[in-house]
């Protein structure tokens, strides 16, 4: 399984793609949402984008519009983000969000998360 990873937070790439690793997905990264649709557009068979909120530019919220808009819908979304106030989360699955993941996390949250998605990994 691949997975796009978006965030502006060079540590956070890292984490994230540490822990999808482990859990047996092929990983790439972007460090805005600028990049990470280009990614998405020119390897268009990712199973799972991870897209954080706040990021300079094109925040994660647009992006996830961006992605719906284009018809990416074999992708799953999960916003990864310390926006945790129940009006964000409304509104990251209402842009098209699948899912919804805060930080601080855990290497089980993230994987009860990639299950609820049906993406069980190794």
């Amino acid at each position: 399984m691949r997975a796009l990873i978006v965030d502006d937070s060079r540590f956070t790439r890292r984490v994230v793609r540490g822990l999808l690793e482990q859990a047996g997905f092929e990983c790439k990264e972007a460090n805005d949402a600028a990049a990470g649709l280009a990614l998405l557009l020119g390897e268009p068979d990712f199973d799972v984008a991870l897209i954080d909120w706040n990021m300079p530019g094109m925040n994660g919220l647009d992006m996830v519009k961006n992605i719906r808009a284009q018809n990416f819908d074999d992708v799953k979304v999960m916003m990864v983000t310390s926006q945790c106030d129940s009006n964000a989360i409304v509104q990251a699955l209402e842009a098209g969000a699948d899912e919804y993941l805060m930080k601080p996390f855990d290497a089980e949250s993230l994987r009860e998360k990639l299950a609820l998605l049906g993406l069980n990994a190794a």
